[in-house]
């Protein structure tokens, strides 16, 4: 009964660590790219590859279900593989949604047509890839007229974060912070677009100020997974073990990884 999360990387470890504190009985198989990350400056065809390379992985891992939890791969790729390449029996899921019925205070799996909402200027913080796809946009647009978005490509912030150089990421984030509010001065509330960004989470609500709302992911989607598992139990998999796997260096990552939690984590070669 196991369930994947992939990312291209360490950000979908955010993800991983919701789902399982809300559903601690559930064993999940994380894979991470990291052979191949960063993703945010990709070609669209290039991340729809290596995501569906990694997502035939955890198939056979046993996860019928697999969470892309990765917001690239969500914007550059998810639709394409939901409409031309998935198995009628197996399921992927992106993040982008559970953070947009959030910030529409939807109820999970409302598709009534879209309407006013409370807020309307939004800003978007992603990789250059999330906010070249216009994914959340369009999202967004199926479900709430009269937003206004502003999108910041946030180059370099998963660099750093995966380097683990805390003082490099909270500069960058600062600086990509100035430059929307030159385009939106008074954002209502901002989505941190990149499951990485939790991470830095306080540097980008001290730069915006505290009358922003900052939405971040992970928390979103681990309550989303737990209502879509209630309503369609039959795509819960077959597999029983719970696992990270890498592309990369098993070593290299899980030294990463650890750092990056704050707690042991220990991957295997994919």
């Amino acid at each position: 009964m196991a369930v994947g999360v992939f990312d291209s990387g360490l950000g979908g470890l955010t993800v991983h660590q919701a789902i399982a504190a809300r559903l601690p009985d559930l064993p999940l198989v994380y894979l991470g790219d990291n052979a191949h990350a960063p993703y945010g400056t990709r070609t669209a065809d290039d991340i729809y590859d290596l995501t569906c390379t990694g997502v035939e992985r955890l198939w056979a891992e046993g996860c019928d279900l697999v969470i892309l939890a990765c917001n690239t791969a969500s914007a550059a790729a998810l639709r394409r593989m939901q409409e031309s390449w998935l198995p009628a029996d197996k399921r992927v899921l992106g993040v982008f949604v559970p953070m947009i019925e959030a910030l529409t205070e939807r109820q999970w799996g409302d598709n009534s047509p879209p309407r006013k909402v409370a807020v309307s200027q939004v800003a978007l913080f992603a990789t250059p890839a999330t906010v070249a796809s216009r994914a959340f946009q369009r999202e967004l647009a199926f479900r709430a007229v009269g937003v206004d978005v502003e999108a910041q490509p946030c180059g370099g912030v998963v660099d750093a974060i995966e380097m683990g150089d805390e003082i490099l990421a909270e500069a960058l984030v600062t600086s990509h912070v100035e430059a929307l509010l030159r385009r939106m001065p008074n954002p209502e509330a901002a989505i941190l677009g990149c499951t990485h960004y939790p991470l830095v989470e306080d540097a980008f609500q001290r730069a915006l100020g505290p009358d922003v709302a900052v939405y971040s992911q992970a928390g979103l989607v681990a309550e989303s997974l737990a209502d879509y598992l209630e309503r369609r139990p039959e795509f819960i998999g077959s597999g029983t073990q719970s696992g990270y796997l890498t592309t990369g260096d098993p070593k290299r990552v899980s030294g990463k990884a650890t750092q990056f939690l704050r707690k042991p984590i220990h991957f295997e070669a994919a």
